[in-house]
Protein backbone atom coordinates (compact mmCIF):
# COMPACT_ATOMS: atom_id res chain seq x y z
CA UNK A 1 0.00 0.00 0.00
CA UNK A 2 1.05 3.56 -0.91
CA UNK A 3 1.80 6.00 1.78
CA UNK A 4 -0.22 8.42 -0.67
CA UNK A 5 -3.04 6.15 -0.45
CA UNK A 6 -3.10 5.30 2.71
CA UNK A 7 -3.31 9.20 4.04
CA UNK A 8 -6.72 9.49 1.18
CA UNK A 9 -8.37 6.90 3.27
CA UNK A 10 -7.05 7.72 6.95
CA UNK A 11 -7.13 11.51 6.91
CA UNK A 12 -6.44 12.14 10.30
CA UNK A 13 -2.78 10.84 9.68
CA UNK A 14 -1.92 14.02 7.58
CA UNK A 15 -1.13 15.91 10.68
CA UNK A 16 1.16 13.67 12.24
CA UNK A 17 3.17 13.06 8.80
CA UNK A 18 3.28 16.47 8.50
CA UNK A 19 4.82 17.21 12.37
CA UNK A 20 7.26 14.12 12.14
CA UNK A 21 8.44 15.42 8.11
CA UNK A 22 9.21 19.35 9.93
CA UNK A 23 10.82 18.01 12.69
CA UNK A 24 12.96 15.63 10.57
CA UNK A 25 13.92 17.70 8.36
CA UNK A 26 14.69 20.70 10.95
CA UNK A 27 17.00 18.22 13.01
CA UNK A 28 19.05 16.99 9.69
CA UNK A 29 19.41 20.96 8.85
CA UNK A 30 20.31 21.81 12.69
CA UNK A 31 23.22 18.61 12.46
CA UNK A 32 24.53 20.14 8.54
CA UNK A 33 24.65 23.14 10.27
CA UNK A 34 26.43 22.19 13.37
CA UNK A 35 29.07 20.27 11.43
CA UNK A 36 30.18 23.22 9.70
CA UNK A 37 31.53 25.11 12.41
CA UNK A 38 34.91 25.29 13.60
CA UNK A 39 34.60 23.97 16.96
CA UNK A 40 33.24 20.38 15.94
CA UNK A 41 36.00 17.87 15.68
CA UNK A 42 35.56 15.04 12.91
CA UNK A 43 38.81 14.02 12.46
CA UNK A 44 41.31 13.81 15.06
CA UNK A 45 44.14 12.93 13.50
CA UNK A 46 44.53 15.67 11.44
CA UNK A 47 44.04 18.44 13.88
CA UNK A 48 44.66 16.32 17.52
CA UNK A 49 44.20 19.77 19.53
CA UNK A 50 41.72 22.22 18.10
CA UNK A 51 41.06 24.20 20.73
CA UNK A 52 44.41 25.84 20.62
CA UNK A 53 43.05 27.36 17.45
CA UNK A 54 39.60 28.82 18.43
CA UNK A 55 39.12 32.27 18.33
CA UNK A 56 38.02 33.80 21.35
CA UNK A 57 36.28 37.16 19.78
CA UNK A 58 33.73 34.40 17.59
CA UNK A 59 30.61 33.75 18.93
CA UNK A 60 30.57 29.90 18.95
CA UNK A 61 26.66 29.69 20.19
CA UNK A 62 23.52 30.13 17.71
CA UNK A 63 22.80 32.68 19.75
CA UNK A 64 25.16 34.78 22.08
CA UNK A 65 23.30 37.54 24.44
CA UNK A 66 26.07 39.89 26.43
CA UNK A 67 28.85 37.41 25.98
CA UNK A 68 32.43 39.16 26.97
CA UNK A 69 36.03 36.77 26.72
CA UNK A 70 38.66 37.75 29.57
CA UNK A 71 41.70 35.20 29.97
CA UNK A 72 42.25 33.69 32.93
CA UNK A 73 44.98 35.07 34.47
CA UNK A 74 46.64 31.46 36.66
CA UNK A 75 45.72 29.56 32.71
CA UNK A 76 48.01 32.59 31.16
CA UNK A 77 50.75 32.01 33.83
CA UNK A 78 50.48 28.27 33.03
CA UNK A 79 50.58 28.69 29.17
CA UNK A 80 53.75 30.63 29.63
CA UNK A 81 55.48 27.83 31.63
CA UNK A 82 55.35 29.53 35.38
CA UNK A 83 54.46 28.03 38.22
CA UNK A 84 51.08 28.22 39.53
CA UNK A 85 50.80 29.31 43.66
CA UNK A 86 47.29 28.81 45.54
CA UNK A 87 46.69 30.42 48.20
Amino acid sequence: MNIFQLLRKKKELIPLVLIMTTAAVGASSFAVYSLQKTDVIIDRKRNPEPWETVDPNVPRKLLTINQQWKPIEELQKVRKGHQVTSP
